[in-house]
């Protein structure tokens, strides 16, 4: 792996997961530390996690870890809603075998996580939900959907989210991203496309009454 490419997953990973909260400012020195690499790496990892939206740079604060206002977050699951769904749609048109069978995988690791809960189980759904999307996204086959969308679905506020579910809400993500595999492997986009559609909109309703109730 490339020093920048180290860098910028150890960045990545620690904003989703919560190390690097919301707001707090990312120095090269420390990165570089933590990632193992010089500075130099760092630079390019932050201007590709900054154009990706997760990160921010201010006058006098340097790289800082972007915050969601309500109205940003409104906004990211507007456009979800509107493009994941086509993806899904896509996905189901075009997936191969192998491709539909690594989306079965990682949706039942994700109901066991959501059964179990066990210690450190939001930060490896968080992973679970990062890689199905982005594998529905690589099965929809679509370089102007992936490119439009890499910046939504990778947003922190989707670990935020995962953060405030009930343990049913928890158990009925992973459910739906099952049924989304079903929808797929039937090559049926009509279905796909449904289920994506009702998946991120409870996503937002979720999101929206925790940040609502505060």
């Amino acid at each position: 792996m490339r020093a920048a490419d180290r860098a910028y997953a150890t960045v990545r990973d620690g904003i989703l997961c919560g190390t690097y909260a919301a707001g707090s400012r990312l120095t090269e020195t420390e990165v570089a530390q933590t990632a193992g690499v010089s500075r130099t790496p760092v630079r390019e990892a932050l201007r590709r996690l900054h154009a990706e939206g997760l990160v921010n740079f201010e006058p006098n604060h340097g790289a800082v870890v972007a915050a969601f206002e309500l109205e940003d977050a409104e906004e990211i699951f507007e456009l979800r809603a509107l493009l994941e769904p086509v993806c899904a749609r896509r996905a189901a048109e075009r997936a191969s075998p192998d491709l539909i069978a690594e989306l079965r995988s990682l949706s039942q690791q994700q109901i066991e996580e959501s059964s179990r809960r066990a210690a450190g189980h939001l930060a490896r759904i968080g992973a679970l939900n990062d890689q199905f999307h982005r594998l529905i996204q690589r099965a929809a086959d679509s370089p102007r959907l992936a490119k439009t969308l890499s910046g939504l679905i990778e947003a922190p506020l989707i670990l935020r989210t995962f953060a405030q579910y009930a343990p049913g809400e928890l158990q009925r993500s992973a459910d739906q991203h099952l049924e989304l595999v079903q929808a797929i492997e039937a090559h049926d986009g009509a279905w796909a496309h449904s289920i994506m559609h009702a998946h991120i909109l409870a996503g937002r309703a979720t999101y929206l009454r925790g940040r609502r109730s505060r």
